[in-house]
Order: C-alpha cells, then structure tokens, then sequence
C-alpha cells in the first residue's frame, strides 16, 4: 500500500464517527435530511486528518485546508440556515417512507454510514494531494483556481436561489434567470469543479489514481442523488418547469435555448 492509499484509509474511522454524530442530531430532530448539513464537514474532517498525518509541507497543506474549508463551511453554513428548522426534505421522507418500520436505526447505515462512506471515497484526491513532500507547482495553482471558481459559483447559485424563494410574489414559478438561466442545476455544476479541481490538485502531487473520486462524484451529481432525483417528477408538481426544460441546458451552463 502506498503512502497516500494508506493515509486515505486512516480518515475512515474518524468520517464514521462523524456520521454517528450526525446520525445522533438528526434522529433527535426526525429530520434525515439534516445530513446535508453535514455532506461537506466530512470532507473537511478527512482533510484535517490528512494535513495531521500526512508529510505534505505547510505550503500544500494550508493552500489544501483552506480551499477545503472555504467551500465545506460555505455550504454547511448554508444548509444549515435554509434546513435546521425546516420540515424533513421529500427525499429523505420518501426514503423514511420506504423503510419504516424502524427507519431511525436503519437511517443508519441507509443514510448516514453510506454519506460517511461516500465522503470518504470522494475524499482520496485530498489524501493525495497532501501525502508528498513536494511543494505546490502549475497544477495545484490551477486546481485552486477551479476549486474557488466552482465554490463561487455554487455560492452566487444558491444565494440566487434563496432570494428567489423568500419572494411571496415567486410562489409556484421557476426561477430561470442569473445563474439558473445558464443551467438547471448551477449549485450542482459548482460542485462538480470543486471536485474535479482538487483533483487537479492531487494529479500534481502523483495521485492521478484517484481519478474515481471525481468520476463517482459526478455520477452522483447527474444520475443519482443531483439532477436525476430532483427532476423525475418535478414537472408534474410544476409545470412550467417543463418549458425551463426545453430552453435550459441540464447541467453545463450555456446560452439559453429558444423554446
């Protein structure tokens, strides 16, 4: 096993911890759901141990520490305020539907313990970004550059999102202007440079293995937790999501269609 490999198993402990804690908080609140506040400060946890273990020198592991903490608490900081108080999400309720009896301890391992794991494997660019003693070079001033752009983006989309629902006069429509006029998911796209930017990141410090964390990430953004599940019945419930469909790209944002 190699250096990085073996730092990257040495933050699953502290990620299922992590997960038990979250697991704790929600079940408290019956709200599942509140485990999207706690989706990012696992990898903010497994960056933490990386930095503690690993032998990078201070230049790679602060510009690593703070690119993860500028996003991780960004967006925690944001679920937070728009979910703790908040009714449980329809994702998790139809989850908790599926699989009640009981479903706060199979919440466990059915929400919990897989974002824990899931955390942990998207995490892997980050242990090898911090397991070599090389200073940062091109690509890691690259990476940071694509980290902070998909953070901001994801920032401006949501802040644009937000403001379009505390409106009264929004109620029932679509927002499809700003960022959203670019793309139906601008905060997912967001997060897909974010990963592919601490990949960047790692490919510069020799870790070009870690090419799934990536790749799974942004099959999860596109075919199973993101744009797939949020759009399998939206426009039943919305219908003039159906026409922001025709002239909106999904994902990668682009100029507007003509409908």
């Amino acid at each position: 096993m190699n250096a990085a490999a073996s730092l990257w198993l040495g933050a699953l402990p502290a990620l299922v911890a992590l997960g038990l804690l979250a697991w704790a908080l929600a079940t408290a609140r019956r709200n599942a759901g509140l485990v999207d506040v706690f989706w990012s400060l696992f990898f903010l946890l497994a960056a933490c141990v990386y930095a503690a273990a690993g032998p990078a020198p201070p230049a790679r592991a602060a510009l690593v520490l703070a690119l993860v903490a500028l996003w991780a608490l960004r967006l925690s900081g944001h679920l937070a305020v728009r979910n703790w108080s908040a009714p449980e999400d329809r994702r998790y309720r139809a989850i908790r539907e599926r699989h009640e009896p009981g479903f706060a301890w199979k919440s466990l391992y059915l929400v919990f313990g897989l974002q824990a794991l899931l955390a942990w494997l998207i995490s892997a660019p980050l242990a090898a970004a911090l397991a070599t003693t090389a200073p940062p070079g091109a690509l890691d001033a690259l990476g940071a550059l694509v980290v902070l752009f998909g953070t901001a983006f994801e920032a401006v989309a949501d802040a644009q999102l937000a403001r379009f629902k505390a409106d009264p006069a929004q109620a029932g429509r679509v927002l499809d202007r700003g960022l959203w006029a670019l793309s139906r998911h601008p905060n997912y796209f967001g997060e897909f440079c974010v990963g592919w930017g601490f990949y960047l990141i790692a490919l510069g410090a020799g870790g070009g293995w870690t090419i799934f964390a990536p790749a799974l990430m942004t099959l999860l953004l596109l075919r199973v937790s993101g744009v797939a599940l949020l759009e399998q019945d939206i426009a039943e419930r919305r219908p003039a999501y159906r026409d922001y469909v025709r002239r909106t790209n999904a994902f990668f944002p682009g100029p507007r269609r003509r409908a």
